[in-house]
Parts: structure tokens; C-alpha cells; sequence
């Protein structure tokens, strides 16, 4: 088997800067990833570089993450130092069996906050950056950038079609171009011709320094998807009762579904306002990554601002995509579902309001819909929140992984993969090893660990996928 040779040039050419983390980058791919392709490693890299903080704890990776977030790191002056409460408060967590101690421990420490109130760990939780991915953090009056996310507003929405199902196989092919005319993926795509929505429009905008000079990539990136997880898909929507909030009758139905975020957007506002909240409250190790902006000072008036422009950016994206479709299927849809994740709300919880970071969670509060993806071969889930209190009125963003994308890239084979595809009758169009279904938890346990917080009133099942790559 060929070892893998990468060149400086190969890695500056996808956006690296000049530095030592070349030579750093180029030293770690070929000592843990000597049998991948250079097509393979420089993808790998290039999801590095787009969020190299999601990477600072991946064995194999963390040390290019971490030169990365160097150079993307001011020096700043001394803020207030914060110690973390001895004692945290206490939390729920839905299918503990099924959670890593990466997890745990992050939630455990977000506890610990002397702003935090209230939490919840969901059962597709893994260790993320800050708050964990399936963590759940209610705060007074607070903020946290790194609690809400680097994919500000990442969102799921479904559009159901009075379609028969049958069509998804007999005219496979119109579906598969129409999937691929009205989408564009990757972590740096841009349309030639920008789409027009009135969230380009947003005061907000002019108001926040950084966000003007953000505004023209943004336009050119508006109705894109990201790369990673991030995906636009057909397939069959079957409901077994009608439900009076969902209002779909029983049946089968053609459905498109579509999972991406603010794109470039939202990162940038994550790093620039956690660089302030960071140098504002000091805390003590990993810690560091969950330091928060109060509501009631400039700083956290911005933020709280910008992460909800981001929020509507990553819903008007979606918009963009599901009426393109609709318009060349000449239907409209029944209904449509949505829901965000990686963002804040203000909420009442037990007779206060709070702010209630939901990184890679679903609002589930009573009776609000909701879309649990699986795979890019389970099933995911339209349903109905139930409100508890003990979940923070939350529930799963879906199946989560058991796998880092480093790991999967390493023990799945392209065979593998495409023998899960033929099983399922799934079409993919780009996606990678990073995303097969292999590296993903079992979505239905994970149902099963959640029924105390939603009620299931409609099943997905993916026919054909669009990813990146």
C-alpha cells in the first residue's frame, strides 16, 4: 500500500497560512494518516482549518488545531479571574449508558459556571468544545459563545410533498438533478450569482463593525451548505396517525430534508465575541472555552444581536433551497418543519427567565415540532415535544457519534460504505468516509432513551443524499 506524501505547497494551497503549523500539518498527516489518500488527508485538513476547535481534543489532530486557534488568537490583556463553584448544579442525563467520559466531564465543569442554573445532557451527547454536543445550559443573564456553538443557528427543515413515493425510484434521476442544481456544499463555496432574501437586508448589518465587513461573503454564500454533517436529502415521509399540530393526514409522502448552518458567518462571530469573553472572565483550564458575555453589557448586547441574525441567515439559506426545489417539482408543501440547534433563547424555566444553550439539542418544549436526523441510512424522526422541565424542554439533534471523523476515516472502507448504500437503496451524491453510517450511534436507542421528551408523529427514511464532496 502507497504511504501518503504531502507537500507545504499541496497544504498552503487549501488555505493554510505560512508558519509552522505547515510543517506541523504535514508531520501529523503522515504519521497518523500514512495510508490515506492525499485527497482523503486534504479534506481532513480542510475541516481542520474551517473549525479547528472542534479538534482540539482529537488524538490525532489536536496539534494542527492548536497552532491554528494560535494564530487566530490575539494577546490580550488580563480580564477577571473566575474560579468555578465547588459544588454544580445538578443535572439530568438521558442514556448515560451510552455517553463517553469526554462528555460527561465537559458537562460536569459547565455545571460548575457560577452563572449556570439549570442543564440537561442528551442521549446523542459527545465531547465537543466547551459544552458538549448534546448539552443543555440555562444561565442568568449570560451568555456563553462556545455554549451555543461555532455553526451559530445549524437548523434542520423538512418540507413534505403530496408526492407518491414511487417516483423517488422511477424517476431517480430527475430527483438526483434537482438536488444538485439547487444546492452548492463546501466550507468555502459561493454562488457567482447571490440569491435575494430580506435577511440581507438586517439593520444589524451596519450596526456591528464586524458584521458589515462580513455581509458581501455572506450574500455570496446565501442557500449554501457547509461541509462535515451537513446535507440535502430526499426521501420518504410516513406518518401513521394525523397529529393536530403536524396536521399531515396518514399516508407516505415524499420528503426533503435539509441540515446546514450560518455558514461563514456564524463562525466568524463565534471566534471573534469568544475572544472578548474569554479576556473579559478568565477561567481555570479547559474551562477557559465556556466564558460567557452578561446580556446587560455592549459586549453581550452584541453578541446576543449577531448570533440571532446568524440564526435567521442559517433559516433563510434553508428557505432558498426548499423553494428552488419546490418551484421545479411545481408543488408546494404540505407543511414544513424546522427547528435550529447550536443557539440561545430566552425561556422561562421553573418561574425564571433564563438563558437556555441548547449546543446540538433540540427545543422540545410542549407540543413543538421537530426534526431527529439518524444517518444517511436510518431513519429520522419528525416529533413533538413534551416540555419537561428535568430535559430543560430539550431533546437529541439526532443519532450523534460514536466515532470522531479521524477514526472513521481510519477503520471504514469505501466497500463498507457502499455496501450499507446498496442495503438501504440509498443514492449518495459526494459525502465520505467521515460521515458513513458506521460512525453514528443507533438512532433507535437513542429514541428510546427520549421518550419521556418527545412523542414521535411522523418517520423519515433517506433515499438520496447530497454531501459534500
Amino acid at each position: 500500500m502507497k504511504k501518503l506524501k504531502i507537500s507545504g505547497k499541496e497544504i498552503r494551497a487549501i488555505g493554510y497560512p505560512e508558519g509552522p503549523v505547515v510543517s506541523v500539518a504535514m508531520h501529523e498527516m503522515t504519521a497518523h494518516f500514512k495510508h490515506a489518500s492525499l485527497e482523503e488527508a486534504l479534506t481532513i485538513l480542510k475541516q481542520v482549518l474551517e473549525t479547528p476547535e472542534k479538534y482540539v481534543t482529537d488524538e490525532k489532530l489536536s496539534k494542527i488545531a492548536q497552532k491554528l486557534i494560535e494564530l487566530k488568537t490575539p494577546v490580550l490583556e488580563d480580564g477577571e479571574t473566575i474560579s468555578l463553584n465547588q459544588n454544580g448544579i445538578a443535572f439530568s442525563v438521558f442514556g448515560q449508558e451510552h455517553i463517553e467520559e469526554g462528555a460527561m466531564h465537559q458537562m460536569y465543569q459547565a455545571a460548575k459556571l457560577p452563572v449556570s442554573v439549570a442543564g440537561a445532557l442528551m442521549p446523542d451527547a459527545h465531547s465537543g468544545y466547551g459544552l458538549p454536543i448534546g448539552g443543555v445550559l440555562a444561565t442568568e443573564n449570560a451568555v456563553i459563545p462556545y455554549g451555543v456553538g461555532v455553526d451559530i443557528g445549524c437548523r434542520m427543515c423538512l418540507s413534505i410533498f403530496d408526492l407518491p413515493v414511487r417516483d423517488l425510484v422511477q424517476r431517480e434521476a430527475y430527483f438526483t438533478r434537482e438536488l444538485l442544481e439547487a444546492t452548492l456544499f463546501g466550507s468555502g463555496g459561493q454562488f457567482k450569482q447571490a440569491a435575494d432574501h430580506e435577511v440581507m437586508d438586517s439593520a444589524t448589518f451596519s450596526e456591528i463593525p464586524l458584521l458589515k465587513n462580513l455581509h458581501g461573503r455572506a450574500w455570496k454564500q446565501l442557500g449554501s451548505s457547509g461541509s462535515g454533517n451537513h446535507f440535502a436529502e430526499f426521501g420518504v415521509v410516513d406518518i401513521t396517525e394525523k397529529d393536530a399540530v403536524l396536521g399531515v393526514e396518514a399516508g407516505s409522502y415524499i420528503g426533503l430534508l435539509t441540515h446546514s448552518g450560518s455558514r461563514a458567518l456564524g463562525a466568524n462571530i463565534a471566534s471573534h465575541y469568544t475572544k472578548i469573553a474569554k479576556q473579559k472572565r478568565r477561567l481555570p483550564g479547559d474551562a477557559s472555552n465556556l466564558a460567557w458575555l452578561m446580556l446587560d453589557e455592549e459586549e453581550g448586547i452584541e453578541y446576543w444581536m449577531a448570533m440571532n441574525l446568524a440564526g435567521d441567515y442559517a433559516s433563510a439559506c434553508h428557505h432558498i433551497i426548499h423553494q428552488k426545489i419546490a418551484k421545479q417539482l411545481g408543488e408546494r408543501p404540505l407543511t414544513r418543519v424546522e427547528n435550529h440547534h447550536n443557539f440561545a433563547w430566552k425561556e422561562q424555566h421553573e418561574g425564571r427567565e433564563v438563558i437556555v444553550h441548547r449546543k446540538g439539542a433540540t427545543p422540545a418544549g410542549l407540543d413543538v415540532l421537530g426534526i431527529i436526523p439518524g444517518s444517511m441510512t436510518a431513519n429520522g424522526y419528525i416529533v413533538k415535544g413534551k416540555g419537561l422541565a428535568a430535559s430543560v424542554s430539550s431533546a437529541s439533534h439526532g443519532a450523534g457519534r460514536k466515532m470522531s471523523r479521524t477514526k472513521a476515516f481510519a477503520s471504514i472502507t469505501h466497500k463498507e460504505l457502499k455496501e450499507q448504500l446498496t442495503k438501504y437503496g440509498v443514492k449518495l451524491l459526494g459525502g465520505g468516509l467521515d460521515e458513513a453510517p458506521h460512525a453514528y450511534k443507533d438512532i433507535e436507542m437513542v429514541m428510546q432513551s427520549q421518550q419521556a421528551l418527545v412523542d414521535v408523529v411522523g418517520c423519515f427514511t433517506p433515499k438520496i443524499v447530497r454531501m459534500d464532496g
